[in-house]
């Protein structure tokens, strides 16, 4: 049952905390300063919402991404969100004094750091610099303590953690190797440690694939090895703007955040109307819709240059002689032995509210959830009344959008609007 938000609990809450009147509004608190929580702490400064945003800007993007990295996603889709004009990435660049880029150019992720930075330095000066230790469910509100040791009262709390909580590591293959034998892509922004090294990179999608070309460029030895029966790279866009294309190409495949084509436009501004479609159905498209792919402009570091095994399912996983020994079936299943001196996890993300330490484990149980993922009202909010989830966390209820920078403002208004209309006028 929701907790009680009444007068009586607040005052309640805020003697046992003594550090509040209860009266006053307490305030909104983001924790994570990626480009999805500071979208969201731009709306909620915009509509005027007493807030606290908590995290070290940008921080996954520069600790848990390789150097030399770029984005899959296009410029045009590459932009946070606010309420007014003048902080896109294109208003970055030119304060910069960089050109202007079109579809045709890979963005650096030392250059999306960066760009994030600037924006929060101009419309978010407000983070605060430090880490959420807990946040605690009481009497309707958060109790939330810090890694300084303060503690306070928040009357909301928007999750804005990013993906590095849920980065997935097949328990049948990490369970069986010593910790410095295997690790997940998330984990490394060198990776030049590796160098001389034989890794097999395990997965089909982007990390695997550029992870493999960066290793191979840092004069590793990377071994791909794919489930699927071969590995796909995108088309390199016809021109460098959508507008620049044939209206006959546009009507039949019309632009999007996501990419060309119905589906993806549906998918890049239907996330209101995906929320709506059954579960399983949900999660059945967030797997398949821009499934596990390599940007066209990687296509020429891995071609003819790193083993690439298709077809391939690892059946085992140990250590002989010091390094890893897989067990590989392909189609047929026929047994081929692969031995490496480190596996790395290219195997995704599986979104987990039970993976968010942050959240007290009392208040992990009240979050409904399925498969794993918090059940989200329209405004972003869980089953826990004040407690909203966004970015790739909201994914599995608003669709592939939300895992690209390029839902960050969908989300980011929603929320907003959510807080704003208070616990009683929610939807």
């Amino acid at each position: 049952m929701p907790a009680n938000t009444g007068f009586s609990a607040r005052h309640k809450a805020a003697r046992k905390w003594g550090t509040h009147d209860p009266l006053q509004r307490l305030p909104t608190v983001v924790i994570g300063a990626g480009p999805y929580g500071l979208a969201t702490a731009a709306s909620l400064s915009a509509a005027g919402t007493p807030r606290r945003v908590f995290g070290e800007p940008m921080e996954c993007w520069d600790t848990n991404m390789p150097a030399g990295m770029y984005l899959k996603s296009v410029p045009a889709a590459s932009s946070l969100s606010a309420p007014e004009p003048g902080y896109r990435l294109e208003d970055f660049r030119s304060a910069r004094g960089l050109g202007p880029v079109g579809d045709r150019y890979p963005i650096p992720v030392e250059e999306m750091i960066d760009y994030g930075r600037w924006f929060q330095e101009r419309r978010v000066p407000e983070v605060e610099r430090q880490k959420v230790r807990t946040v605690e469910h009481v009497d309707g509100l958060f109790a939330v303590t810090l890694d300084s040791g303060e503690e306070f009262l928040a009357e909301n709390v928007v999750m804005a953690t990013g993906q590095v909580p849920f980065a997935h590591e097949p328990a049948e293959l990490a369970d069986h190797l010593p910790a410095e034998l295997v690790s997940h892509t998330s984990r490394h922004r060198d990776l030049t440690r590796f160098s001389g090294q034989r890794v097999a990179v395990l997965g089909a999608g982007q990390s695997a694939l550029e992870s493999a070309a960066l290793l191979h460029e840092a004069g590793a030895l990377p071994t791909v090895i794919v489930r699927a029966a071969s590995v796909a790279f995108g088309s390199p866009p016809d021109t460098d703007r959508p507008s620049g294309r044939p209206r006959r190409v546009r009507i039949v495949k019309p632009g999007s955040p996501l990419g060309p084509g119905w589906s993806l436009l549906a998918c890049s501004y239907g996330g209101g109307a995906f929320r709506h479609l059954p579960e399983g159905l949900r999660m059945r498209l967030l797997h398949s819709v821009l499934g596990p792919s390599g940007g066209w402009w990687l296509r020429h570091r891995v071609d003819d240059r790193i083993p690439v095994l298709c077809g391939r399912t690892v059946r085992s996983s140990g250590v002989e002689d010091g390094v890893v020994r897989l067990e590989v079936t392909d189609a047929d299943l026929r047994t081929e032995v692969l031995r490496a001196d480190h596996l790395l996890l290219a195997t995704g993300y599986r979104v987990d509210v039970d993976r968010l330490g942050l959240l007290a484990p009392e208040l992990r149980r009240e979050v409904w959830t399925f498969d794993g993922a918090p059940r989200l009202s329209s405004g972003f909010e869980s089953s826990v009344p004040g407690l909203f989830f966004t970015g790739l966390a909201a994914a599995p209820t608003f669709g592939p959008v939300l895992r690209f920078v390029a839902g960050n403002g969908f989300a980011a208004r929603r929320v907003a609007g959510a807080v704003a209309a208070g616990p009683r006028n929610r939807p």
